[in-house]
């Protein structure tokens, strides 16, 4: 019986250990088959596909998208059509490359919802072109942009629209999307009402306004910018619109500091625009307040014209002269201008700049980049002018025809002793010959 009872006991804890056994092999069974689970190769290979597409351009995207199903329907996930630029113009009248209707018409229908970051090039100057980007516009009506930028490649364009059909278009944006960061709308008939509406609807998130050339606007309408945006940190604008009060507002403690503000002083007939000056305390609070600010000026003026600019001192740091200058403009620059970083002067006639370049260096301690055209220098008083900047000219371009050899420098000469003070080689620039 003790035998018996042994032999039970033996095979019951040899069952015991047997069970054991099988259930940790099953258990290890089940741990290897959760690692090795065969991953959701469908979605796989639309995430694959979606990088893809993400590089494609758009007529590559719609020739892929006819492959199959599953290529199709990543064609048109929501991350392919936040950010589109349509292109306009009339194919009847130009072989420019143009965004074809029927896609314009699947994007309103399938897409609007989905764009953010949209821009509208008309690439010719026709109206009808301009008119076609004012009904896309006035379709938006599911839109959240977050930028939105209108350009005219070719003008008048949008100009040449009546002011109630584009301010129409525009303010259907303006109203629906709510969190719109940058707006480029250069030469637009837009207007203070439909600033006020921007303002009304994206106060909070408007960072980046660029209307330059836009008649229509006044200074008041963009003062209700300055006075509700205070998030705004780039503006570019007509000199017309610049005013003290604008740059007080700017320079408010509710304002967060400006990083851009660009001018551009445009006369069209010479003597028939009156310009007005900016005080220099204006300038003071501006730049005490945002002390980094790029502050950039494009001057297309004519030299009977320049009278109210450079008479005291002005934080501008790049300036651009479109137009003719005159030794005495340029010689206020280098005693009013000490931020200069940047200069680039069109011409100035037959004078040569010896005194003018060599009082830039001396006072406009930050310069590194600067380019002259038609500018005659005499190549002793260049080589000054490059050995007292030294290598922070990171960017230097004059036209060897504008060099004047004189007893010191030949023009075989001056580029060797250019590029010792450079710090790199150099030459002058050379007229192309064709």
């Amino acid at each position: 019986m003790k035998r018996g009872r042994k032999t039970n006991e033996a095979n019951s804890s040899s069952s015991e250990g047997t069970a054991e056994k099988e259930s940790k092999r099953h258990k290890i069974v089940e741990k290897k088959t959760t690692v090795v689970q065969s991953p959701d190769w469908a979605n796989l290979l639309q995430d694959i596909i979606l990088q893809v597409f993400q590089y494609l351009p758009l007529l590559d995207r719609a020739h892929a998208s006819q492959v199959c199903r599953s290529w199709n329907q990543v064609f048109h996930m929501p991350d392919l059509w936040r950010c589109f630029e349509f292109e306009l113009n009339q194919p009847a009248t130009s072989n420019l490359r143009t965004t074809h209707p029927e896609l314009i018409k699947q994007i309103i229908k399938r897409h609007s919802n989905h764009l953010q970051y949209v821009s509208f090039k008309v690439v010719d100057s026709s109206k009808e072109s301009a008119e076609a980007a004012c009904d896309i516009l006035s379709q938006l009506v599911n839109c959240s942009l977050k930028t939105l930028g209108l350009i005219s490649t070719a003008r008048p364009s949008f100009m040449d629209l009546p002011k109630s059909h584009f301010i129409s278009a525009l303010t259907v944006v303006f109203v629906n999307s709510k969190s719109l960061s940058s707006l480029k709308i250069d030469d637009t008939p837009v207007d203070d009402p439909s600033l006020k509406v921007l303002v009304a609807n994206n106060s909070d998130t408007l960072k980046l306004l660029k209307m330059s050339s836009c008649p229509h606007v006044s200074p008041a309408g963009i003062l209700c910018v300055a006075d509700q945006c205070h998030g705004l940190r780039e503006l570019a604008l007509n000199y017309h619109l610049l005013s003290d009060e604008l740059l007080l507002a700017l320079s408010s403690e509710k304002h967060v500091r400006l990083e851009h503000l660009r001018i551009d002083v445009v006369s069209e007939n010479p003597g028939q625009t009156q310009f007005h000056t900016i005080q220099k305390s204006s300038w003071d609070a501006f730049i005490k307040h945002s002390p980094k600010v790029n502050l950039v000026m494009y001057f297309f003026l004519y030299e009977e014209e320049f009278d109210p600019f450079f008479r005291y001192e002005i934080p501008v740091t790049h300036l651009y002269f479109g137009r003719s200058v005159s030794k005495d403009v340029l010689g206020r620059v280098g005693m009013t201008c000490p931020r200069l970083v940047e200069l680039v002067v069109c011409a100035n006639g037959l004078r040569p700049l010896d005194e003018e370049l060599i009082c830039i260096a001396e006072r406009c301690k930050y310069l590194s980049a600067v380019g002259l055209g038609e500018c005659e220098v005499s190549c002793s008083a260049f080589v000054e002018f490059v050995k007292m900047c030294g290598g922070r000219l990171s960017q230097l371009s004059i036209m060897e025809e504008v060099l004047i050899p004189d007893q010191k420098y030949s023009l075989e000469q001056i580029h060797w002793e250019v590029s010792k003070h450079l710090g790199r080689v150099w030459f002058p620039d050379m007229m192309p010959t064709w």
